[in-house]
């Protein structure tokens, strides 16, 4: 199982949940356009796969991102660690100005919790990250980490990571 960041993305632009979903290979293309502060933001969201196989595909789709969100499920310690080694990267390799968050996904499983969410926040503030735990089953916070971002940009392309990989960018306009 993996961290659940298509599922994030599906409940994002479609508002659906699948209980089950086959690994990727590739790439999925999604997007969503919504109402932030006032602008209209174009979410362009690139759902990479997120197998290591597949991260020696990962710069193709975040370099010159604007944003990035590293997804990890809170039940497992490995998809924290993974977690962290996209932000190292990113933070070498990204965009200088790219907008990053950590999405603690599956809080929905709360007794199963193996990462703290103060471990978590810890991590985030230490790194300029913002911080939400989600649940794509029960759509708690999937808004909230998408329109975080969104407040951050102008008129800018922006990817989305997530360990294991999403990239996304949006377009912002400001409504008249």
């Amino acid at each position: 199982m993996g961290a659940g960041k298509s599922s994030l993305v599906l409940r994002f632009v479609k508002g659906q949940f699948l209980e089950f979903q086959e690994s990727k290979i590739g790439a999925a293309f999604f997007s969503s356009t919504v109402s932030v502060n006032n602008s209209t933001v174009k979410f362009e969201i690139w759902d990479t796969a997120g197998q290591e196989r597949y991260h020696s595909l990962a710069p193709m789709y975040y370099r010159g991102a604007a944003a990035a969100i590293i997804v990890y499920d809170i039940t497992s310690p490995d998809s924290f660690a993974r977690a962290k080694k996209w932000v190292q990267e990113l933070q070498k390799q990204g965009n200088p100005n790219m907008v990053m968050a950590l999405a603690g996904n599956k809080a929905d499983l709360e007794d199963k919790r193996k990462v703290t969410a103060e471990e978590a926040r810890l991590y985030a503030q230490e790194n300029g990250l913002f911080f939400t735990e989600t649940s794509a089953k029960t759509a708690v916070n999937v808004n909230v980490i998408f329109y975080e971002i969104g407040k951050f940009h102008c008129f800018v392309c922006f990817i989305l990571l997530l360990p294991l990989f999403l990239i996304f960018s949006f377009q912002r306009h400001m409504e008249q």
